[in-house]
């Protein structure tokens, strides 16, 4: 599972013309799942994106967890984040995971994080066109991969 982190002030997802999600200070995930993640991979992603300490504290320091600061976390699934661009100009998304196998694991991350966060958390429609707005805050953004545990 790969995961892009975005520390924003606010941030949306539109689908159709009606907000599916939107939310103030907090986290922007973008998920990607890949044919061979399991529910041990989200387990350890989510606690990590939960936990991270990328907000700032009294000093200014980032040292506080999106729990710590009561923010949010809005999640939208993006398969393109497993695109190969080893060959050519157009990406190969073979390494995204099919429907069968993300769909039960995206709708898993949406429970485990809700769960982490101790509240409900904001979230796209997956496999839906979706329009992203986000203020990132900083900027911060950090890139997760589960099977590389950095």
């Amino acid at each position: 599972m790969k995961a892009v982190i975005q520390r924003v002030r606010e941030a949306s997802v539109t689908i159709e013309g009606q907000v599916a999600g939107a939310i103030q200070t907090g986290l922007l995930v973008l998920l990607g799942i890949e044919t061979a993640d399991t529910k041990e991979d989200l387990i350890w992603l989510s606690n990590k994106i939960v936990n991270m300490r990328i907000f700032d504290d009294a000093a200014g320091v980032m040292n506080l967890s999106v729990k710590e600061v009561n923010g949010n976390v809005l999640l939208v699934s993006q398969f393109t984040l497993h695109a190969s661009t080893k060959k050519g100009n157009r990406p190969s998304y073979i390494m995204a995971a099919k429907h069968d196998i993300s769909i039960p694991l995206y709708e898993d991350m949406i429970k485990q994080l809700s769960l982490d966060m101790g509240a409900p958390i904001q979230t796209g429609k997956f496999g839906s066109d979706m329009q992203v707005a986000l203020i990132n805050n900083g900027p911060v953004t950090i890139i997760i991969d589960s099977k590389q545990k950095e």
